[in-house]
């Protein structure tokens, strides 16, 4: 049934139809790497390179100071960190105690942070001092408020870096004072003791981490995933590469640690096979382009924002990139044109692979089809990894379509989540039995599947808005915009950009008696900047005296983006 059902095995060439899934956690792989590869580099951040044997001490004594605050299996902790060591030690420290680490963009707006501390029940929170402002911020509107832990990037600079960070962050946030409550990371790792760890008693079904998502609402939901799920898709991604992931390689680690595509693929896949992974915790052109040049990455996993850059950047024009093995493109659409120039780019500058598109959400971790290294059909994310298997349904419902017919993408395989957090009723909506008895996950995406197996992504089902890679649901910001006592009515659209793909644009009716002037636009700008995240804000606030509405009374926002594209 199963190569009946999969008319894509044919195109895997060597690679294997089935993988063996170890029972373990993903420290516990990555603690195998470390002793097979000790002196090899696990990571490289700002210049400074660690060895694999040193990571893993800083993973135990971070497990065993978070060990001694009381933190235990189970137990679940936000970390709001950019791809900093630091974030590494506690990510897989709290995953060698059974802990539950809870991921967040450290530039949330101080209102989401709040709702991921209350969502996830955090008993701490872990944010960088320059960020720090925004969590104290959060704090104030909890009933229990989490044991904050700040660390401090300067840390891992080496001089005269460190105490020019230190200098230049020192002028731009406040004082931060340190209690009970709040402690400072030096005081936090002091109480690390390691041989008092207690015994590691993981197992792969464990929750594993906490990511967010849509979902097929729109509504901001907890992902629960296992370390079964992370495992499994370093497992995939490795053998779908088509290359040999080994000691020795570089994989440049720019997708951020609380994306499905950054933690999962530019962190777990590279750590588990000895791949040293160079962080980047804020993405500039400058720094992408002086790392191309210098460190000689063999695998660059990013979102098409990522490789626009990369045709801007200043300093390429006579670098050879003939050392690429692995050109990766995933977390939003990558157009036709953007892959040819990019291909050509590549090309000029002597390398010998193409940009290959993927696809996935953030419910199966991240990537769960690729294309073929050697197999690309143009508009096509490829086939599914080893394992993992794709149909198309009609919306709605469980029945497949025939091949060319558009529905709605639906896989199975062993990244799919364990779940919503605290949310039966969402994890019945999208995990649903088919009628060959399988669990599948619908992901509100329509695409269509060509006879050989080939997937297509269309568009989305539900309505969300991708920029730079990032995930924005209009229907939260406009539940903010519609919360402000001069707003009677909001809707938030997604704008095409060159360098984004999309922006945010508000469209605002305000109410009876309030006049739409500038002052009150910029009210609203900064209502919004105290409650949405900067990724997240609209670039542009459009008053209107009224909306569009469809035939049942709801505001029709696809007129309003027909009408973005018409003038563009």
């Amino acid at each position: 049934m199963e190569h009946r059902s999969a008319p894509w095995l044919r195109f895997y060439g060597d690679i294997p139809h089935h993988l063996e899934y170890p029972d373990c956690t993903m420290y516990q792989l990555v603690a195998q790497a470390a002793g097979t590869y000790p002196n090899r580099p696990a990571y490289a951040f700002m210049g400074v390179r660690t060895d694999f044997k040193t990571f893993h001490q800083r993973i135990l004594e971070t497990a065993s100071a978070f060990a001694a605050m009381g933190i235990a299996a189970g137990d679940r902790v936000t970390l709001a960190l950019p791809n900093i060591p630091q974030a590494l030690w506690c990510f897989y420290g709290l995953n060698r105690l059974g802990a539950v680490p809870n991921m967040v963009h450290p530039l949330s707006a101080p209102a989401e942070i709040a709702f991921y501390l209350r969502a996830s029940h955090s008993r701490a929170i872990v944010a960088v001092d320059s960020f720090y402002a925004r969590v104290s911020e959060a704090i104030m509107e909890l009933e229990t408020p989490p044991v904050s832990i700040v660390v401090h990037i300067a840390d891992e600079l080496q001089f005269p870096k460190n105490l020019v960070y230190r200098l230049s962050i020192r002028r731009k946030m406040p004082k931060i004072v340190y209690d009970s409550q709040v402690i400072d990371w030096h005081d936090f790792i002091s109480n690390a003791d390691v041989s008092r760890l207690a015994a590691d008693a993981g197992k792969g079904e464990d929750v594993g981490a906490i990511l967010y998502s849509g979902g097929t609402t729109g509504t901001t939901k907890g992902i629960l995933l296992s370390n079964r799920n992370f495992n499994a898709t370093a497992l995939q991604t490795k053998a779908a590469s088509g290359f040999v992931f080994e000691p020795g390689m570089k994989m440049l680690s720019v997708m951020p640690i609380f994306h499905g595509f950054g933690l999962g693929i530019g962190i777990h896949t590279a750590l588990v096979f000895g791949v040293e992974c160079i962080l980047m915790p804020q993405f500039s052109v400058k720094t992408y382009a002086k790392i191309l040049r210098t460190r000689k990455p063999d695998v660059i996993p990013g979102v098409p924002t990522l490789f626009e850059a990369l045709l801007r950047a200043p300093g390429l024009e006579k670098t050879d990139l003939s050392f690429l093995k692995g050109v990766f493109s995933g977390g939003d659409s990558l157009s036709i044109e953007l892959k040819r120039k990019v291909d050509a780019f590549l090309k000029a500058h002597g390398a010998a692979v193409q940009i290959r598109e993927g696809y996935g959400t953030t419910e199966c971790v991240t990537a769960s089809c690729l294309t073929p290294r050697n197999s690309y059909r143009e508009g096509s994310i490829g086939i599914p990894f080893p394992d993992t298997y794709y149909t198309i349904c009609k919306p709605g419902g469980t029945e497949d379509v025939a091949p060319g017919v558009e529905g709605e993408i639906c896989l199975r395989g062993p990244s799919v989540m364990l779940g919503y957090m605290d949310n039966p009723e969402e994890t019945a909506a999208v995990l649903r039995r088919h009628e060959d008895g399988c669990i599948w996950l619908h992901t509100g995406d329509l695409g269509y599947m060509d006879a050989d197996g080939f997937v297509y992504f269309r568009q989305r089902i539900k309505r969300m808005i991708v920029s730079s890679g990032y995930n924005i649901y209009p229907s939260q910001i406009e539940n903010i915009l519609d919360a402000h006592e001069k707003v009677l009515l909001s809707c938030v659209i997604g704008v095409d950009d060159p360098y984004k793909m999309k922006k945010v644009k508000a469209f605002v009716v305000p109410k009876p008696g309030i006049e739409p002037t500038p002052q009150l636009r910029e009210e609203l700008f900064a209502w919004c900047r105290k409650r949405i995240a900067k990724y997240a804000m609209p670039y542009e606030i459009e008053f209107r005296t009224q909306l569009p509405k469809t035939l049942v009374g709801k505001v029709a926002y696809r007129v309003l983006e027909e009408e973005e594209a018409g003038e563009s």
